[in-house]
């Protein structure tokens, strides 16, 4: 296999991958107390001293404790491109703040044992939360390596505003989500993605020959990680340069539309696609269709491969009450502050969420009758709840019945969601139910 670049598969994996590595490996992780980026003095001084440093060369910056500084400082790590806000003025969002939500308590999945909610933020390592309530942001906590002007990384949340954007292109009939993809991006032809229909991308029902198994070091994750690295290439790398090149490689395995498979390179041919169709990066039509008339407050950035192309599967930081303008969005069917930026259908679609028999093959066992949609996960549940998820804890949680939009940012130690959704998903529904109780 040809030689690749460590650092960069590290930050790939975190981004992008819900089974990456745990970072841990087998020994109990410090406290979110004991592991807070200010309290073990990351970075501080003038210069750090070797022993607070993260930084280039070395290869392990997204390993615990030293991605909960990280998760805040992508962009001083990695190359980045820029989703402009504009230069207008934020559209502020109101506040209607209630303490009472200190006071909630909630019986995490397979526990006896009642936890209340500032134990809940210390054990998902929470470094942001906002809830917005009727369009009012009722709860803002900020910790650790976050600040209200900072931005944190998004991770997999990453695909779901892909995915938003290929379905708002749907409904305005510039994107035929049943068009076969070779007839769009005619260089993916020979790939697997070439005979799987736009729609088998967006809702990761394609059926490809790629494993994301970090443990086995012939894995296709490495090759992809290697090929997307923006950083120089060892001198005997012979392998694809950037994303879409590496996709060009990708084989299939089976048939497309059986079942569903999280694979991060469905959301970067996503992103090759809607490139192609609106003739704009990811990133450039994420400011003009979101962060431009959002009104928001700051501007946010994506990750890119060495030719510039924006990692549309994980590569998003952004700040927090920013993130809370899409939840709106979503929660609004499109709507904002009385304008409508793209169709109802657009909400519609994704809350009818995917195929449960495909989802079901997954075997995702925190998330049972659940589905995925145009990237968005779909809970399915009886408040119609669905969000955008990442690793470590990232979640735009919108729940229409209570009228709630969710957004945590975090720094788990374990990757995987699952080992998360125990005390998250417990504590959002008991969020909503406070939240319909008191009206």
């Amino acid at each position: 296999m040809s030689a690749f670049n460590p650092a960069y598969v590290l930050v790939l994996l975190a981004l992008s991958c819900p089974n990456a590595w745990g970072s841990t490996h087998g020994s109990a992780p410090l406290s979110a107390e004991e592991s807070d980026p200010q309290a073990l003095q990351w970075m501080t001084g003038f210069p750090p001293p070797d022993d607070k440093l993260i930084a280039h060369p070395q290869s392990n910056y997204f390993s615990f404790p030293k991605l909960r500084w990280t998760v805040c400082h992508i962009r001083e790590l990695l190359p980045t491109t820029r989703i402009s806000r504009g230069i207008g003025a934020p559209d502020p969002l109101p506040y209607a703040l209630d303490n009472g939500i200190n006071d909630i308590s909630f019986m995490p999945m397979g526990s006896d044992t009642q936890m209340n909610w500032r134990e809940s933020l210390a054990a998902n390592y929470t470094d942001g939360l906002l809830i917005l309530h009727k369009g009012k942001i009722v709860y803002e906590y900020y910790n650790g390596c976050l600040s209200e002007t900072g931005k944190h990384a998004a991770m997999s949340m990453t695909k779901s505003l892909t995915g938003l954007l290929a379905e708002v292109l749907v409904a305005e009939g510039k994107l035929d989500d049943e068009a076969t993809v070779d007839s769009l991006v005619p260089e993916l032809k020979n790939s697997a993605f070439g005979s799987a229909t736009v729609r088998q991308v967006m809702d990761m029902t394609t059926a490809l020959d790629y494993s994301e198994d970090y443990a086995d070091p012939e894995a296709d994750i490495w090759q992809y990680s290697a090929a997307a690295s923006p950083l120089p290439k060892p001198s005997d790398y012979s392998g694809p340069e950037g994303y879409f090149e590496y996709l060009q490689t990708v084989e299939q395995n089976g048939d497309h539309g059986d079942a569903f498979g999280y694979r991060t390179v469905n959301s970067d041919a996503l992103g090759w696609i809607i490139a192609r169709v609106s003739g704009k990066s990811v990133a450039n039509l994420l400011s003009e269709r979101l962060w431009n008339p959002l009104g928001t407050e700051q501007d946010a950035y994506m990750t890119i491969d060495a030719k510039g192309t924006p990692f549309a599967g994980g590569g998003l930081s952004a700040g927090l009450r920013d993130l809370g303008r899409i939840g709106l969005l979503m929660l609004n069917k499109g709507q904002y502050k009385n304008r409508q930026l793209f169709p109802e259908s657009v909400v519609n679609a994704i809350q009818a969420g995917g195929d449960k028999k495909a989802f079901a093959k997954a075997g995702y066992n925190t998330l049972p009758g659940g589905s995925y949609r145009s990237m968005w996960w779909i809970f399915n549940n009886a408040n119609g709840a669905y969000a955008a998820r990442g690793v470590h804890g990232q979640t735009i949680y919108i729940d229409p019945t209570a009228n709630m939009v969710l957004v945590r940012f975090a720094s788990f130690p374990n990757a995987s969601n699952s080992k998360i959704d125990p005390t998250s998903l417990p504590l959002y529904q008991a969020v909503a139910d406070y939240l319909m109780k008191r009206d």
